[in-house]
């Protein structure tokens, strides 16, 4: 089980993967690196992500498994010295 990420992180994809617009059904390629957000869990296995432009606009919505994500962090971690 994936203890890492949670609802509404902030993700993006280890590899490249096939998808279709949330709209029209076009065929996409989200490639690696592709960032998105969970808006939905599986048990920590997997991961409903929606992906969207800078216009806020859902583009595509799929489950990814927790193995192929990876959390976006926007702030460092204190270590201990």
């Amino acid at each position: 089980m994936n203890g890492e990420i949670h609802l509404h992180d902030s993700v993006a994809l280890l590899e490249d993967t096939p998808a279709k617009h949330f709209e029209t059904g076009v065929p996409l390629l989200l490639r690696r690196g592709q960032a998105g957000t969970v808006v939905m869990t599986y048990g920590g296995n997997a991961f409903e992500v929606e992906f969207s432009g800078r216009d806020g606009r859902a583009y595509a919505l799929l489950p990814i498994p927790a193995d192929r994500l990876m959390v976006l962090r926007e702030v460092p971690e204190p270590v201990a010295v």
